[in-house]
């Protein structure tokens, strides 16, 4: 503790809330993340929010290469200096909700590895550019809050089960290897922190070219998730077609169920139905 505390006051950085800064200090758990990504000497690895580089260091013991991402540029000119003798780390200084993950780079061609302790503020959105730039990715290994984690995992009728972990489970499979507590990192978080490895389905639940319908419908349906499904959608603010309780009964759903109820087969099959 005392020495990540005197290398960010030797750069002038102090932890920042915007940018959701909370170092891993805990070498021991340093090690179990990259154990969970399971990863190859020819593997490449994007870090993202570097830090202060103790993970991005370690990763590069083990992988051929790493890009490591950083939004904060005191601590890019520490990840810099300290990295400089890495010959297969690149230091990236920016937004990562901003980037193209299809430009890291011409010596980037092979598909990814993501690992990463991402800054809770911007986990979820994240996911979802994840999600929609899959076929850059071979692997997702992140530190993220407990309960955003639990999100990604839910069941059909509990109430953390929603649109994050309908559109996770339809293209991934997914596992928590553990948990981890807020001393671990500095300044320690409020709350836990959870190790979700991600790997993608080989046959995704949905067409990626019915993807962005298929959202829509469930977006629409959880928009009012105490309503009944058929008056949920009624509801909804794009145009579906007038019989929505015929096509419902069709495919065999009951129309009177909540949508946090359904199967994310069942959606796929109530966004095939209405579509007109």
């Amino acid at each position: 503790m005392a020495s990540i505390r005197k290398e960010l006051a030797q750069y002038g950085v102090t932890p920042r809330k915007r940018w959701g800064q909370h170092f891993l200090v805990d070498r021991n758990i340093l090690g179990k993340v990259i154990r969970a990504a399971e990863l190859q000497k020819d593997d490449v690895v994007l870090e993202v929010g570097a830090g202060s580089g103790e993970m991005t260091v370690a990763l590069a013991r083990e992988v051929k290469k790493v890009v490591a991402v950083e939004i904060d540029r005191k601590l890019v000119r520490l990840l810099k200096e300290k990295t400089e003798v890495f010959a297969n780390i690149t230091v990236i200084e920016g937004d990562v909700l901003e980037m193209d993950f299809h430009q890291l780079g011409d010596e980037v061609t092979q598909r990814l590895k993501v690992v990463a302790n991402l800054p809770y503020q911007i986990s979820t959105p994240l996911l979802f550019r994840f999600i929609e730039s899959r076929d850059r990715f071979s692997s997702l290994t992140l530190m993220l809050q407990r309960e955003v984690a639990e999100r990604m995992i839910a069941p059909p009728g509990g109430k953390d089960y929603g649109p994050l972990s309908i559109f996770i489970q339809s293209v991934s499979d997914l596992s928590i290897p553990f948990y981890i507590k807020p001393s671990a990192f500095f300044p320690p978080p409020k709350v836990e922190s959870a190790v979700v490895h991600l790997v993608w389905k080989k046959r995704p639940l949905v067409r990626p070219e019915e993807e962005g319908w298929f959202k829509k419908v469930v977006k629409g349906c959880f928009g009012y998730r105490r309503k009944r499904l058929v008056n949920a959608l009624r509801h909804a603010d794009f145009p579906l077609p007038e019989d929505i309780e015929q096509r419902i009964e069709k495919i065999g759903i009951e129309p009177g169920r909540r949508p946090g109820t359904l199967t994310i087969q069942e959606f796929a099959r109530l966004a095939d139905a209405l579509r007109s």
